[in-house]
């Protein structure tokens, strides 16, 4: 795959959205369950509530999944750079399946504002059409 250009700039958006994700992930671990909880939904209006511990749990372990989410699609960048198809699709699978649940889920719900969450939706998808247009590009030119 020679399309620098479109592969560059997927590369660039998947950095982008990867760091925004090991920051939110590293905030909500670092944070008590009721930060979490309105990070995510900041598009609610959450009173100071006492969550029960577990809810802390399933908070932490949210945000490690953001973390692993995060690091999985920037080191995926790095190979996408240099024109791998494995990295292309690995990356799609982890960061837009990611943001396909969060779309469904809290998006439609009407759970978060337009920034950062929704945006970080669009970056991912843009990542993934730059990526697929390279692919598919390089694919007309054999």
């Amino acid at each position: 795959m020679k399309d620098s250009v479109l592969l560059k700039s997927s590369s660039v958006l998947w950095v982008v959205w990867g760091l925004v994700h090991i920051l939110f992930g590293v905030m909500i671990i670092g944070g008590d369950a009721g930060s979490g909880i309105q990070a995510i939904g900041n598009g609610v209006d959450l009173a100071k509530m006492n969550y029960p511990d577990v809810l802390g749990a399933i908070m932490n372990q949210h945000g490690w999944n953001l973390i692993w989410f995060g690091v999985a699609t920037t080191v995926g960048a790095v190979f996408i750079w240099k024109g791998s198809l494995t990295a292309i699709w690995v990356s799609a699978m982890v960061g837009g399946l990611a943001d396909l649940g969060y779309f469904i889920f809290l998006d439609l719900g009407g759970y978060v504002k337009f920034i950062p969450g929704t945006v970080m939706t669009i970056v991912s998808f843009s990542a993934i059409l730059l990526s697929a247009g390279a692919y598919f590009k390089s694919r007309s030119n054999s």
